[in-house]
């Protein structure tokens, strides 16, 4: 796929700069694929469009507050943003990547950060150093890593959290599950059976697509854990025919990974998915709308056909829909 049939035209008014409340008073363009129609609802509908027999599959990552604002041993500011634990070290994007060099050490608010190899586009390694507890260092410094085209500071931090979000480590929210109030998950809970499944957003979500063919895009990979009991309750409601139904893409990302049975329950996945490869669990898919030439929106053009999405999109940006992390969401039936 080209990266240039990725791209549409969105006037910047319509990203999202505050969440809107309550979480579930976001629109939610419903799109059906068994006759290519578009409608507009709101997300507090959800359940209505639901099957009492669907399976919905939650992604419970809770996001650390890893964005460290520091200082260079020159007195120049630099930020960390600390992407995963790797042993004893954490892969990380840093700035400004061109005044950093292997060796060097940024220091603030009870931590030190030392560089331990740096690229260009502001990919590192780093270690850290700290009195007592990383975790608890990492919790006083950090604060909530916001997407770049969110200008301002989160007010609630938690507003950037689902409601479900229980295993600490990733990078982003899940953003499509950023809609969910705790009565409207009762109530989901209350039409169908729901479970969950955790993968943490790593660095995909912050870098963009630079290849002029998606194939030649290195996707890196994330970690992913399923209990054995979930990954049972998937596979037999896809041998029964039943309905499932992925929250976000990273949740999408977790079903069609273990798919394949010889996946472990818990590991790592690099997996692509766009159009011409085939989804082999997922039914039905909720999900945010995405920046152009990403692997997210190839993903949802994978599923719904690239013509649909096209036209969803439009038809979003028409009805002066939100979009991104903060914005209004889809579902795709």
């Amino acid at each position: 796929m080209r990266i240039d049939e990725l791209d549409y035209h969105l006037p910047e008014e319509l990203i999202a700069q505050t969440p809107i409340e309550p979480r579930d008073a976001s629109r939610l363009l419903v799109v059906d694929r068994a006759d290519d129609s578009l409608t507009d609802a709101h997300f507090r509908d959800l359940p209505s469009l639901l099957r009492a027999d669907d399976l919905v599959v939650l992604n419970n990552t809770r996001v650390r507050a890893a964005r460290l604002a520091l200082r260079r041993e020159t007195g120049g500011a630099a930020e960390v943003l600390l992407l995963e634990p790797q042993g004893e070290v954490w892969t990380a994007l840093v700035r400004p990547a061109r005044k950093l060099r292997a060796g060097a050490r940024l220091a603030g608010a009870g931590i030190e950060v030392e560089i331990v190899e740096v690229g260009e586009a502001g990919e590192a390694v780093v270690r850290l150093h700290a009195d007592g507890s990383i975790d608890a260092a990492i919790e006083r410094a950090g604060v909530m890593p916001l997407p770049p085209y969110i200008r301002q500071e989160a007010d609630d931090p938690e507003r950037y959290q689902t409601v479900f979000a229980r295993a600490t480590g990733s990078a982003a929210a899940p953003t499509a599950g950023l809609h969910f109030t705790p009565e409207l998950l009762g109530a989901v809970r209350g039409t169908c059976e729901v479970v969950e499944v955790d993968l943490h957003v790593g660095l995909d979500t912050f870098r963009p697509v630079t290849a002029e063919a998606l194939e030649d895009h290195a996707m890196h990979s994330e970690a992913y854990a399923v209990t054995p009991a979930v990954r049972t309750a998937i596979t037999q409601a896809v041998a029964d025919g039943r309905r499932v139904i992925a929250i976000g893409t990273t949740t999408t990302r977790v079903l069609e990974t273990i798919a394949d049975p010889a996946m472990p329950d818990s590991g790592r996945t690099a997996i692509l998915l766009q159009p011409g490869v085939p989804f082999r669990t997922v039914g039905a898919l909720v999900t945010n709308f995405h920046l152009p030439r990403s692997t997210l929106l190839a993903l949802v053009m994978g599923l719904a056909g690239e013509s649909l999405i096209r036209d969803a999109y439009a038809h979003a940006v028409h009805e002066r829909y939100r979009f991104y992390s903060f914005g209004d969401a889809m579902v795709i039936l």
